[in-house]
């Protein structure tokens, strides 16, 4: 016999069965409104024993725990040893230095001031990575210092390492130079104001904004020729030493490949290393972008005065400026714009500190003006290295430096020179390799144009 209660529920579940779409739609509709982001499904149940009605039963169990007293004690004999980082500072003693390291340990410091690799600890500028290992009682295990390589030629590739260790009692000092560890990095941007201000909004180092100005600065005028809306693509390393990220030069290695939209015309470049070993930046089509000369002395500055005729500024009559003045703060580092040999080196008139270097084909470069003078006459110089900074000596009105170029003794416009001046062109036996690594380059350089105003680690 049918109870009145099990034809109610044979009635509902044939409703269930029928409408089965509509009841979902109504459920999820209602979960909904109660703000719920879970999707649920409806269904009916028949019906089940009360749960509280079941018969219940305990369960006890016994665990054994271990005896960790064996383990406390080889824990308590071990002696402490603790890591602590700072980076030194230009004015640091070794006591000072020490100290903040949490080091008590006055033979740790005797031995940093007197022997004569540990002395490179506090040598030259401050900002070296240090870490070091010390005992419970503050003496000192073990100390390493990180900074940038003693030759120039080595820093974009490689740090040096500073090693102080205590063996049996005695303290000692090794000093190394070691390769980086490099990550690849994509970035893009957008050009609103200057190239410094897209690259800090786009979070790219200022140390890659200045590199993007060496490679392009025989194609693209970035003190004149920049418009709004224009674009660029990187793929650039980013250094650890040891693991640890590197703190100098905006811990950036070199920058792999670039790409720069002005005016509607396009610029590439990618770092290659052709069969001789050495490493430029070339075109697409092969062409080194090296050239003889540079476009500037000066990574990155401002030109103030062309060559062209100008109301002097202290004599206020109007003649020929036979070079470029480009403002920059005191002390900027000043580099040599191509291969030479320092022909002067010293005080002339007007132009204060001034050095001139003659380069092949009866060719020189005056660079006066300067703070510093970091050369000797007869030093054969590289192009890119820096020889003085920036000043205001002589007849200046304010820091700046004044740079000429002359062929046979005549003045020549600089930035005419340097986009005159003869390139490489890739050798034969690495077409190659380069058609291989600019295949690499342009995938990267694209992934890179999707991702405007952001970083991507590529690994």
């Amino acid at each position: 016999m049918i109870t009145p209660l099990q034809s109610t529920v044979h009635v509902l579940q044939m409703f269930a069965g029928r409408h089965r779409r509509g009841l979902v739609a109504a459920a999820v509709a209602l979960l909904g409104g109660f703000g719920l982001t879970a999707v649920a499904t409806v269904a009916i149940s028949p019906l089940v024993p009360d749960p509280g009605l079941l018969p219940q039963r305990v369960v006890t169990e016994s665990l054994e725990t271990k005896d960790l007293t064996a383990q406390l004690g080889a824990l308590a004999a071990q002696e402490l040893v603790l890591t602590r980082s700072t980076v030194t500072r230009g004015t640091d003693s070794a006591e000072a230095l020490l100290s903040r390291l949490g080091v008590v340990d006055a033979a740790a410091a005797a031995f940093v001031r007197n022997d004569a690799t540990a002395r490179a600890l506090l040598a030259g500028r401050g900002g070296k990575m240090v870490q070091a290992r010390v005992s419970a009682d503050g003496a000192l295990e073990s100390l390493v210092a990180r900074y940038p390589a003693q030759r120039s030629d080595d820093a974009r590739t490689r740090f040096t390492r500073l090693s102080i260790e205590r063996a049996a009692g005695a303290l000692s000092a090794r000093i190394e130079s070691v390769p980086f560890e490099a990550r690849t990095r994509l970035a893009s941007g957008t050009i609103r104001s200057t190239l410094f201000a897209a690259t800090d909004e786009a979070g790219i180092p200022d140390a890659v904004a200045t590199q993007i100005s060496d490679i392009f600065a025989t194609d693209i005028d970035f003190h004149r020729e920049l418009k709004k809306g224009d674009t660029f693509h990187l793929v650039y390393e980013t250094l650890t030493a040891d693991g640890e990220p590197v703190t100098w030069n905006d811990g950036v290695g070199r920058v792999l490949a670039a790409e720069f939209v002005t005016g509607g015309r396009r610029y590439q470049a990618l770092w290659f290393a052709g069969s001789d070993g050495r490493g430029a930046y070339f075109t697409p089509d092969g062409r080194s972008k090296r050239r003889s000369f540079l476009a500037s002395p000066m990574e990155f500055s401002r030109v103030t005065s062309t060559f062209a005729m100008r109301l002097h500024p202290l004599t206020h009559n109007w003649r020929k400026h036979n070079g470029i003045d480009y403002g920059a703060p005191m002390g900027t580092p000043v580099r040599v714009v191509g291969d030479g040999v320092v022909e002067y080196a010293g005080w002339r008139n007007g132009y204060g500190n001034i050095i001139e270097v003659r380069h092949a084909g009866d060719r020189m470069t005056v660079y006066a003006h300067l703070s510093r003078i970091d050369v000797k006459v007869g030093q054969h110089v590289e192009q890119g290295q820096h020889i003085g900074a920036v000043g205001a000596t002589g007849w200046a009105t304010g820091p700046h430096l004044h740079f000429e170029f002359r062929v046979h003794g005549v003045h020549q416009d600089p930035l005419a020179i340097a986009k005159a001046s003869q390139t490489q062109v890739l050798d034969e036996a690495s077409r190659a390799s380069f058609g291989l690594a600019l295949k690499t380059a342009q995938v990267r350089l694209d992934i890179a144009e999707t991702l405007p105003g952001r970083r991507a680690a590529v690994e």
